[in-house]
């Protein structure tokens, strides 16, 4: 996922703690938001989701907390296959806390995490231990590759 810029309006890096604690973890939040039919989508992906020994001792070595919030859709087919392994993650590793909101119901958060002016998910905000923005990151949408596309110079392109 490409990393983009602070959002337009965050003054304060705790705005992103106070969402992160209120935010739901994996089961609630598939409980609260989810169909009958979305959580069997994400339970498919989860049960095809395994860490490798490798995987798993980069996860054994962290020392340092990582908060995690995800602004995400339980109908959200991109949600679906990503989600899943933030869940694997946190449960190979106790220092990783991920929380989940949802996006239509966090109107306000949504706009704040736009990516490229559109409010696509999911998008993840990672946070130290003592509540610092450290990144955010979300998808680009399909018109944004068209208008990066669009702006490519076909002359400086190489033909073969």
């Amino acid at each position: 996922m490409p990393r983009f810029r602070f959002p337009r309006g965050t003054t304060s890096m705790t705005d992103f703690a106070a969402e992160h604690a209120r935010g739901h973890d994996y089961g609630d939040f598939l409980g609260h938001h989810a169909s009958d039919e979305d959580r069997e989508r994400w339970q498919r992906i989860y049960d095809r989701v395994t860490l490798t020994e490798s995987h798993q001792a980069v996860l054994a070595s962290f020392v340092r907390e990582m908060k995690v919030l995800v602004l995400a859709g339980a109908w959200c087919g991109d949600c679906v296959n990503q989600c899943p392994i933030w869940e694997r993650f946190s449960q190979s590793c106790s220092l990783i806390q991920v929380r989940y909101l949802d996006r239509d119901e966090n109107p306000e958060l949504t706009e704040r995490l736009s990516v490229n002016g559109g409010h696509r998910v999911p998008v993840v905000v990672f946070l130290s231990e003592d509540d610092h923005l450290c990144g955010i990151y979300g998808d680009r949408t399909l018109a944004k590759y068209r208008a990066m596309a669009a702006d490519i110079d076909a002359s400086l392109v190489p033909v073969a």
